[in-house]
């Protein structure tokens, strides 16, 4: 099965470079791109792609806003934010925004396909040791726990409290299934009942949710 991929960036050259590195993969098409956020937010809802590719800092509509938008009229929409800085002051706000994940854009053409194939699978990209150090920074500069946040942790059960603390480090639904000594598929009804009672729509905001409740502490 073909993964199309929306290429959203507002510099040519990037848009151009992505397209190649992608459609060089053998189950990767890039089927369309723009040059802005308004224009993605059209693109997304004409091209329904699998993926987009999403840079933050672009004229008339950013990043985070597309993503916001994009992620409100298509609750499964899949939103890979690529910024160039590894301390983008937007990152934080997009994942919070709705985005599945992010890549730096000097990313390997390796690291960027198998991005676009994690967050395709409905996979959060949280692996990465940047972006585990990136939601940690994000959280610790954010707001006080909002009380919503905390109270809606009492509907979670004691293990799943503590999967999705695990989730919150980064790991996989494997890696967390190895460390709880229980079954793969246990985990995943574990991660499906996290998501309803909390009413988070993946991996991503259940992460930065575990943060703001201060699940999980920085440092």
């Amino acid at each position: 099965m073909t993964i199309r991929v929306l290429i959203v960036d507002d510099q040519a050259m990037v848009r151009e470079g992505f397209s190649v590195l992608l459609n060089a993969m053998p189950d990767i098409e890039v089927i369309g791109e723009a040059v802005n956020g308004r224009e993605a937010v059209a693109q997304v809802e004409a091209l329904r792609p699998d993926v987009v590719l999403m840079d933050i800092r672009m004229p008339e509509l950013n990043g985070i806003d597309a993503t916001r938008e994009i992620v409100a009229a298509d609750g499964d929409a899949k939103v890979l934010v690529l910024t160039t800085f590894d301390l983008d002051e937007y990152v934080y706000q997009a994942l919070r925004a709705g985005a599945s994940g992010f890549l730096l854009k000097d990313a390997s053409a390796r690291q960027l396909a198998d991005g676009v194939r994690v967050v395709a699978a409905g996979e959060a990209l949280l692996a990465p040791t940047v972006t585990r150090r990136l939601i940690t920074e994000f959280s610790r500069i954010s707001a006080a726990p909002r009380t919503p946040a905390l109270a809606r942790v009492g509907d979670l059960t004691e293990r799943e409290t503590e999967v999705l603390v695990l989730i919150a480090q980064g790991l996989s639904n494997a890696e967390i299934a190895s460390h709880l000594v229980v079954a793969e598929s246990t985990i995943k009804t574990h991660v499906s009942r996290i998501l309803v009672k909390l009413g988070l729509r993946d991996r991503t905001q259940a992460a930065v949710f575990a943060y703001e409740a201060r699940l999980v502490t920085p440092g």
